[in-house]
């Protein structure tokens, strides 16, 4: 059985709404992704950390309540789990305060087995920190060598924009380990200025990777491969918070991979009419959160 393997941050995410706590609930740009794939019946494995705290219990609780095994969590007694303060604007979007405190050696666990067709997902300035660059790389050479799909979310916010020509390397390290790349509109002006997707593609992603979908919130998807270009609309809403809706766009694409049973040597002829149907499967999922207080698609959700 194929099975999604994600790398990533966890954190509690405490979502403030009139400069008032709203709700908190655990969070992760990949953890959102397997928590909803877990939840839409698919095998996932997550490799992340936390700290020997009461958050971090909360954490473990919630993953094992959603069926994912903490086998692949590294546990830290000397520091604390990390949280996040999300604070809602007037359209219910998110602007985040980031505090962290991780111990010097991290990820101190085994890595899941990566077998044929199984796919990877990583994204965030996680994906790209010098201090976790050694693990990052076993898990993507893990995949390539066993021709496994990788699925890069940039998701780099203007908090690390100091850190982007530190890590520019393992970005780009990323895009050629990577057989989709998502990107949304914060990613590309946060590193590069841009935000026209055919530049984007052209100039940063398309030498390293022919797959590319770029978000740009309510705005139309945009679609590049290596055969041909298309523009989605999306569906118009009125969103209670829209924290989660990337990872779960990313997590909706990877759903369809294994609903449509797409394997690694297809995606270069994938048709129109099947990436109709994964773009179709990320905005679902993506609307479906923004219409809950939860970081995931809800356990009752269906497609």
């Amino acid at each position: 059985m194929r099975k999604v393997i994600g790398i990533g941050e966890t954190i509690l995410d405490i979502i403030f709404k009139n400069d008032r706590p709203w709700t908190a609930v655990p969070g992760g740009s990949v953890f959102n992704s397997i928590i909803s794939l877990s939840r839409m019946g698919l095998k996932v494995d997550f490799v992340s950390e936390v700290g020997k705290d009461h958050v971090g219990e909360m954490i473990q609780h919630y993953m094992m309540d959603n069926g994912v095994s903490p086998q692949y969590l590294d546990v830290y007694a000397e520091n604390k789990s990390p949280i996040s303060l999300a604070f809602l604007n007037a359209n219910n979007d998110a602007q985040y305060s980031f505090y962290k405190n991780y111990p010097e050696y991290r990820l101190m666990v085994e890595l899941p087995e990566v077998e044929e067709n199984d796919v990877v997902m990583l994204g965030s300035f996680y994906a790209v920190d010098p201090s976790l660059r050694h693990k990052m790389v076993e898990l993507l050479q893990k995949a390539r060598d066993n021709k496994a799909i990788v699925l890069y979310d940039l998701n780099y916010r203007f908090p690390h924009k100091n850190d982007a020509m530190k890590v520019a390397p393992n970005i780009l390290e990323n895009l050629e380990y990577a057989d989709i790349v998502r990107g949304s509109e914060e990613d590309f002006m946060c590193l590069y200025n841009l935000c026209d997707a055919d530049k984007i593609y052209q100039d940063k992603v398309k030498f390293y990777c022919k797959n590319f979908v770029y978000t740009a919130g309510a705005k139309e998807v945009q679609l590049r491969t290596g055969n041909f270009s298309k523009a989605y609309a999306v569906p118009s809403l009125d969103p209670i918070s829209t924290v989660g809706a990337g990872d779960n766009f990313n997590a909706g694409i990877v759903y369809g991979l294994m609903k449509l049973d797409i394997k690694l040597d297809d995606l270069p002829s994938l048709t129109e009419g099947q990436w109709d149907q994964l773009i179709e499967y990320g905005m679902k999922f993506s609307a479906e959160v923004c219409m809950t207080t939860d970081n995931s698609v809800s356990k009752n959700f269906q497609v």
